[in-house]
């Protein structure tokens, strides 16, 4: 009996184990850290994949998210679209200034101070992050211009008592300190950008004084000056040094304090993948610059000179182009105007005689729209690419072969109106003056006398009266 109950036990013990065994092998792996790597400005391109990013990171319940950033700055409605949904996400956020040698000017440093951890690899840099004018122009009499004589120290904390305001010395902190005088647009931007990197700042717990002085003074930081200064919070090597140091790390999400768990997660590394690299290429300064002045001057010429076709198709195709850019139309309100404008334009090829102009702007426009509207990442909303190019392409072929018609239909001889009698054959009456001409008599009128039965072919017409001249009876048939 004791045999077989400890026969029993092992058993028991054996199918426990191979259980247990069964169920870690059944459970699922860990999270996954998503890394989303951002270059070059910040834009409606950049926007559109780091919000896409992110509500993947959500629904795939991603344990954190490594923005990488290496940026010179950008658009600030873009930037302030990043910030609002890295506020908003459930899933933590680790802004990473890297590789060596990058940077996070500008918007950057808004974003990088926004995220749940900052941090950055040596030898990068963030800062100046004093806003400008579209087209990189530098506000008039900016602060760290114009203040010249502010004490130097005045950018520090002041413990002091309040002085004599007519004293040099300072009698606010800096953080209370108003903007130096200016324009009215230049103090709104600069108190609007100082108010915003401030108060996420204090949401992130830190630094808030050199914050405003990035803004006010276009102040920098290199990596070790900015850890030093408690602007970021780690300077990792890599993306495993950063998830090693960011391992237990409390932050705060929704007002809820959460324990970062990092330590040997997987990383998997989302790219911009070629529609997010186009419209990174359109929405480069630059080239909405440039798109921009395109559609003002083409619809310029259409308008001064009505019915040219080209200069219209291209200034709108153009300016709805740069105002995505610009971000004045969001991706999805442009590709549908353009989508509708792409028809609208090969519509009219069919009832305009502009040459194929209209036809072939239309399917531009539409290709483009198609693209700002495909959502590879949506599923049961995207649009197949091969669908895009095979309408497209049909449309192409479409218009080619009515504009091939309308060039035969152009050389074809008329057949219709008074134009139809030059070269006309016809025989001169009894009367010397008319002539019998296609079942009509004309009068006519020749540079040499003229005898009944004379053929003549017609050479001119004056109202009524044609113009011929002889021919020879033996080569020509009258009509």
């Amino acid at each position: 009996m004791r045999v077989w109950r400890a026969a029993m036990a092992l058993v028991l013990a054996w199918l426990a184990a191979w259980t247990g065994s069964a169920l870690a092998a059944a459970a699922p792996a860990s999270s996954p850290t998503l890394l989303l790597e951002v270059q070059g400005a910040v834009g409606p391109a950049s926007r559109d994949f780091i919000l896409r990013g992110l509500d993947q990171a959500r629904e795939r319940g991603a344990a954190t998210i490594v923005l990488k950033l290496d940026t010179p700055g950008g658009l600030d409605s873009s930037m302030r679209d990043i910030i609002q949904a890295i506020l908003a996400s459930p899933v933590p956020v680790i802004g990473y200034v890297a590789p060596e040698g990058a940077r996070a000017a500008s918007a950057g440093t808004y974003i990088l101070y926004a995220c749940h951890v900052a941090a950055m690899a040596p030898a990068t840099n963030l800062g100046a992050a004093t806003p400008v004018r579209i087209g990189g122009l530098p506000l008039p009499g900016r602060p760290a211009d114009r203040d010249r004589t502010r004490a130097p120290d005045a950018a520090k904390p002041d413990t002091a008592k309040p002085t004599d305001p007519s004293t040099d010395n300072p009698t606010e902190k800096p953080a209370d300190k108003p903007v130096p005088a200016g324009s009215d647009m230049e103090r709104k931007l600069i108190n609007d950008a100082r108010a915003y990197i401030r108060a996420l700042a204090q949401l992130r717990g830190r630094n808030v004084e050199w914050a405003e002085q990035a803004v006010t003074d276009a102040a920098s930081l290199s990596a070790q000056d900015a850890l030093q200064k408690g602007v970021i919070d780690l300077v990792a090597i890599d993306v495993s040094d950063l998830l090693r140091q960011a391992d237990g790390r409390l932050v705060e999400i929704a007002g809820e304090k959460r324990t970062l768990s990092t330590r040997n997660l997987t990383v998997e590394t989302l790219v911009p993948d070629w529609r997010n690299r186009l419209l990174a290429v359109v929405a480069h300064p630059m080239v909405a610059y440039v798109l921009l002045l395109i559609g003002v001057y083409g619809i310029f010429f259409e308008l001064a000179n009505p019915g040219t076709a080209l200069p219209g198709v291209l200034g709108g195709i153009c300016l709805l182009l740069a105002l995505f850019a610009f971000q004045v139309l969001p991706v999805n309100h442009a590709g549908l105007a353009l989508l509708l404008l792409g028809l609208a334009f090969m519509i009219a090829e069919a009832f305009v005689p502009s040459f194929g102009a209209l036809g072939l702007g239309g399917v531009v426009a539409f290709v483009a729209g198609s693209l700002l509207l495909w959502d590879e990442t949506g599923p049961g909303y995207e649009i197949p690419i091969g669908l895009i190019a095979g309408f497209a392409l049909a449309s192409a072929v479409v218009l080619i072969g009515l504009a091939t018609l309308f060039a035969r239909q152009r050389r074809r001889p008329v057949v219709g109106g008074a134009e139809t009698l030059l070269g006309a054959v016809g025989t001169v009456m009894a009367n010397d003056d008319r002539a019998w001409i296609r079942g009509e008599s004309w009068i006519v009128r020749a540079d040499q006398p003229l005898r009944q039965g004379d053929r003549v072919r017609v050479a001119g017409r004056e109202g009524l009266i044609l113009f011929v001249q002889p021919l020879d009876s033996d080569k020509e048939e009258p009509s």
